[in-house]
This record gives C-alpha cells, sequence and structure tokens, in this order.
C-alpha cells in the first residue's frame, strides 16, 4: 500500500515538483544560476506550460525571457514539499547496492543525512559502508529513537523487503524507500515508494518509441 506524497498537494503535482527539485539542484552542482521551464521541461517530460502551471500556483517565480533563478527557485520548492532543513535517514543492507547509496550523493543534495547503516549478515558488521560503519540489524529501533529517524531505505534482497518495511515500522519510520524491487505494504500512515530501473526505463523508452 502506497500512500501520498504530502496532504496538501495532489499526488501529481507534488511528483512533479520533486522532479523539478532534482533538475534545479543538478543544475545548481553545474554552476547554473537560472534556467528556464523548457530547459526544465526537457529533463522532466513535464510540458513546459504544465511547469509553468504548477509554479504560478504558489507564486510569481520567474522572468519572461530569463527564466528562474535557480536559488531561489529551489527554496521555494523545498519549501513547499516541506524538506528544507535536516532529515535523518537510516539505510537497510550494507551490500552492493547499499554501499551505492551510501556512496552516492542524492540524499546529501537534499538535506538527507544517512545516519546508519545496518545489516543482518554478522560477516558484514563492523565494516565501512561509505563514510558510515555498518552495525548490527538489532540496534535498529535505538539508531532510529537516538537520530529520530524519518526515513528508512530498504536495501536488501526481495524476499527480505517486507520482513525488514516491517521492522522499520515498528520502529517508528514514517516513509520507507523501497530499492530492493519488490512490492511491500505498510499502514495507512506510512508512506511507502518503491523504485526500480526497470520502470525508469520502461517510461524511458515510452518517451523514445512514442
Amino acid at each position: 500500500m502506497t500512500t501520498g506524497m504530502a496532504d496538501r498537494l495532489g499526488g501529481g503535482v507534488a511528483a512533479r515538483m520533486a522532479h523539478y527539485l532534482q533538475v534545479l539542484t543538478q543544475a545548481k552542482k553545474a554552476g547554473r544560476s537560472a534556467i528556464t521551464s523548457h530547459e526544465i521541461s526537457e529533463y522532466t517530460h513535464v510540458n513546459a506550460t504544465q511547469i509553468r502551471r504548477d509554479l504560478s500556483g504558489f507564486g510569481t517565480f520567474g522572468k519572461r525571457g530569463v527564466g528562474y533563478s535557480v536559488d531561489a527557485l529551489i527554496g521555494e520548492i523545498s519549501g513547499i514539499l516541506r524538506t528544507a532543513g535536516q532529515h535523518n535517514i537510516v539505510l537497510v543492507g550494507g551490500g552492493r547496492l547499499g554501499q551505492a547509496i551510501a556512496e552516492a550523493d542524492v540524499f546529501a543534495d537534499h538535506g538527507f543525512s544517512i545516519v546508519g547503516v545496518v545489516d543482518s549478515d554478522p560477516a558484514k558488521v563492523g565494516s565501512s559502508c561509505g563514510l558510515l560503519t555498518i552495525r548490527s540489524s538489532n540496534e535498529l529501533p535505538q539508531l532510529i529513537e537516538d537520530n529520530q529517524v524519518i526515513v528508512g531505505v530498504v536495501a536488501v534482497p526481495a524476499e527480505a523487503a517486507q520482513d525488514v518495511a516491517d521492522e522499520l515500522v515498528r520502529a517508528g519510520v514514517r516513509i520507507v524507500f523501497n530499492y530492493s524491487g519488490a512490492l511491500i505494504d505498510v499502514p495507512p500512515h506510512v508512506t511507502a515508494h518503491t523504485t526500480s530501473p526497470a520502470v525508469e526505463l520502461l517510461y524511458a523508452l515510452y518517451f523514445h518509441l512514442a
């Protein structure tokens, strides 16, 4: 069961805003100070008119002929999506997928900090995962409580994903980000999102073949 991204936005608007924010963040890292709705459209496959309509619903951000200030729009959308500030994440799974997630900067780019990595395999406990040391999965509840973790990332084999999601929910996590590709069930008060390279590829092929 998957819940919406934000109570005050429709799911479609919130999803598009998140895509805009990702493009803007990468534009800032590339040294860009301004960006147009047409440029955002090229990276998100959202019509430029729809982009302007989405953004105009929250204020006047752009200038005709110039585009949007990258820094200003990042601040505005972060506020709209309530992502401004620091949010803590715990990563479950210290294998190859977990290592790749821990070493990527995608979360840090948006103010999320991975504060702990746990694994049920004793052979992995004590080894490095990114800049962190892998801890035993038995420490998961205390890790979540001590760091006020709201997001749990599942990077385990598909057959173990539901059990891990259940553990995260019991420990108080409110958002489960599932990289296993398996379908997971969570209670109504918890948001679950499953990401899959296959889904992204199918989406890209649709636009290529259309």
